[in-house]
């Protein structure tokens, strides 16, 4: 049995994988998938990539998309979820922070730079017209028990995270919501390692066949609101509004979208250059 390692984030997106592994359908195909959660996010899984820690990743699109254009050996062969992701803009509860333009200047926790947390602050920012040279200042905190400690003791001001993955950190008080950004692109994509994928091709395709069939009828998985409230400490009225607000895909990024992203990134100098459509995606043809 040939043993593949997948890694991603520890949160709702990602049950479809844990019911999959949980039903031994890899298994089944002669896949031994491992997965690996990263609690540091995207800039921990490009790592992995890179290191060889990890095959395939779950990862945040223009997380992945900078890491490649940056030198990570790796390319994306499918969109996973279609719908943008909804980032929370987060300040401690008892902070004097109300609005947006109250943090404007301060510090912004990030799990490590060229993670989601560190890329949409520039996409905020740029939302609120800021000096993306002077308004701008960041405290990586690794994951996000780091961002509650460091908020909590003022090390940083504010944290962007998936507003429904914090959303029992702002019930319990810890935590104020003051804004929502969601990414203008879908959020996330699978990524696999270019040599690992010269060589298993057959088994990406059977590994993604089988994710998608999970993920067409997810929604209608009996009680899956339940189950993922019950799993993931979450608000059964909260799981209720992300399940409606959220689409996966079974389909490959399309060039477009590609190049929107990197117009975007490009704009806000977190890339050097764009490249072109056939450097950031694998072929599975």
């Amino acid at each position: 049995m040939k043993r593949i390692n997948i890694g991603g984030v520890p949160e709702h997106f990602n049950l479809a994988w844990y019911l999959t592994l949980k039903n031994g359908e890899y298994k089944e195909e002669g896949i031994n998938l491992r997965w690996k959660d990263y609690f540091g996010g995207t800039g921990a899984m490009n790592k992995g990539l890179r290191e060889g820690e990890i095959d395939m990743a779950v990862i945040l699109t223009e997380g992945i998309i900078k890491d490649i254009i940056d030198g990570n050996p790796s390319k994306i062969v499918q969109t996973f979820v279609q719908s943008p992701l909804i980032w929370g803009i987060h300040v401690a509860n008892d902070s004097n922070f109300k609005s947006i333009k109250d943090i404007k200047g301060t510090k912004a926790a990030i799990s490590r730079y060229g993670s989601g947390s560190h890329l949409m602050a520039f996409i905020n920012a740029e939302n609120n017209n800021w000096n993306l040279e002077k308004d701008l200042n960041f405290e990586i905190i690794k994951n996000l028990d780091g961002a509650v400690e460091g908020l909590t003791n003022g090390v940083a001001d504010y944290f962007m995270w998936e507003k429904f993955t914090t959303k029992p950190i702002v019930d319990d008080g810890v935590f104020r919501r003051i804004a929502d950004c969601p990414t203008p692109w879908p959020c996330f994509v699978i990524a696999v390692n270019n040599d690992f994928f010269e060589n298993n091709k057959e088994d990406v395709k059977t590994i993604l066949n089988i994710i998608n069939n999970t993920t067409k009828e997810f929604k209608s998985i009996p009680s899956i609101d339940v189950t993922i409230a019950n799993r993931y400490n979450q608000k059964l009225e909260d799981v209720q509004e992300w399940l409606r607000l959220t689409e996966w895909s079974q389909d490959v990024i399309d060039k477009k979208t590609i190049m929107t992203v990197q117009e975007k990134l490009l704009e806000l100098d977190i890339i050097p250059k764009s490249v072109c459509y056939s450097e950031l995606i694998h072929d599975l043809k």
